[in-house]
């Protein structure tokens, strides 16, 4: 049996935030090793956040054709997909190849493998490659964890026998169909059913629970609800997906209500309901660790236990692309043994990209009620500020803060809007930072802007 090969630091997962505190250690100066069975960047650049915004922005630019009849004359578009799909194989993807993402790693200093990596035990990784054969590092300094998530299969009669999309196959997709079911109306769900609305494919979206992105106030998922039905996309709500079949090119989805059983037929289906940690092949069990969990348990500067550390999904502190980068800058800087300030999850910002965009930032009303907080809050229509009566068609929106009255500050707030997810920016800082709603009240707000908006809704706590 060979030798382990001693190395400074094991990332396993190369997600956003596995390469940056790999890129981040191995520029001050340690030995690092990366190993990723997949693409070397993870989901967002492949088949998350790049290439769906790509095709956010491609179907939000014929929305706003359509509103020029309103605003300024006649026009005619004639949807392609064409451009689309270009754009996210050679500009977002290069083909869904991560030589570039791989050699910016190697640049900076690291090892990097395509493969499976398992905990031998503390401090120790085994490594599968392509070939067969197994490599182990000894990590003198310890290991990252930052395996990610995978689409979750859901325990659907048929379902596993049918050639249904993931969001992995969404963003691939070179031919629209005629019509598609997505199951799942939470943020991949909701705005991919709209992109592909917007470029005429018949769309219902069939949702387990009572309403639309049910993380956010409810109501953003009313304004959300109307947008939709205006734009001809079927919402099933409070239904449970209970068979699934395939034949003649057609899906036929069973839909358990209570209204009683229904059926929806469609000719793709796109399942977007949750996600499984990569948590059940990594060898949790060798260092003491439950390896049936659905999270690894951190504590503020992203330690796991001895020599370990955990960031992204995993830890389920928000499975978002900003919490694994900011997780990475806290472990990095505790593998290097550097100060810093600890983990904070009170103020975690995000973002729904559909039109309008919904963004929300700390606790909902009913969050800060369940907390005991006492509670305030105040909201008002987007379309009712200055800037939406001047904006027109697709100005529709809202602004809500919520308060916690005893201290004077916002503990969460909500910006839907065409630009919620900018202008949820400032309500970010105001919730980070405690910045009291006195304070808040006394700045001056830019005129027309739909972030006056927030001044208004400052107005209303009531």
């Amino acid at each position: 049996m060979s030798e382990d090969i001693e190395v400074d630091l094991v990332v396993i997962g190369a997600g956003p935030g596995g390469e940056a505190l790999a890129t981040g250690a191995a520029k001050a100066g340690l030995e690092v090793v990366v190993v990723d069975k997949h693409l070397v960047g993870g989901e967002c650049p492949y088949y998350g956040c790049i290439p769906s915004k790509m095709m956010v922005r491609a179907a939000d630019a014929l929305a706003e054709a359509g509103r020029v009849a309103q605003l300024a004359g006649d026009v005619t578009v004639t949807p392609s997909w064409a451009p689309v799909a270009k754009r996210i194989d050679e500009e977002a993807t290069t083909g869904w190849d991560d030589t570039i993402a791989v050699d910016r790693l190697a640049d900076a200093g690291a090892t990097v493998h395509h493969g499976v990596a398992r905990l031998a035990r503390t401090g120790r990784v085994a490594v599968e490659l392509p070939d067969g054969t197994t490599t182990t590092y000894a990590a003198r300094r310890g290991v990252v964890l930052n395996p990610g998530t995978r689409p979750a299969q859901l325990p659907v009669d048929g379902l596993a026998d049918t050639p249904y999309w993931t969001n992995r196959d969404a963003v691939r997709v070179t031919e629209l169909p005629g019509s598609l079911a997505v199951v799942g109306g939470g943020p991949i769900g909701c705005e991919l059913a709209q992109v592909f609305a917007r470029f005429g494919v018949r769309v219902t979206v069939v949702q387990h629970g009572p309403r639309l992105i049910p993380a956010n106030e409810p109501e953003a998922s009313a304004l959300l609800a109307d947008v939709f039905a205006h734009e001809g996309i079927r919402v099933l709500t409070g239904v449970e997906l209970s068979a699934v079949s395939y034949a003649d090119g057609a899906f036929t989805l069973t839909l358990d209500g209570d209204d009683g059983d229904q059926q929806v037929v469609a000719d793709k289906l796109l399942v977007a309901a949750g996600r499984t940690p990569n948590l059940d092949d990594v060898g949790l069990e060798t260092v003491g660790l439950d390896p049936t969990a659905r999270t690894v348990e951190v504590d503020e500067r992203m330690r796991a236990g001895d020599r370990l550390w955990a960031i992204g999904d995993v830890t389920g502190k928000g499975a978002f692309t900003h919490v694994s980068m900011y997780q990475s800058a806290i472990a990095l800087r505790d593998v290097l043994g550097q100060d810093g300030p600890p983990a904070a999850y009170h103020a975690v910002p995000h973002a729904t990209f559909t039109d309008p965009e919904v963004g929300g930032v700390g606790m909902t009303e009913q969050q800060a009620r369940d907390a005991g907080l006492t509670v305030r809050v105040g909201s008002t229509p987007l379309e009712q500020s200055s800037r939406g009566f001047t904006h027109g068609p697709g100005a529709t929106g809202l602004v809500k803060v919520v308060e916690d009255a005893d201290r004077g500050v916002l503990v969460g707030a909500t910006a839907v809007g065409p630009a919620g997810g900018e202008i949820l920016g400032f309500l970010a800082v105001a919730v980070h930072a405690a910045v009291p709603t006195d304070t808040l009240r006394s700045m001056i707000y830019a005129y027309p802007t739909f972030h006056r908006a927030i001044e208004t809704a400052l107005g209303e706590l009531a």
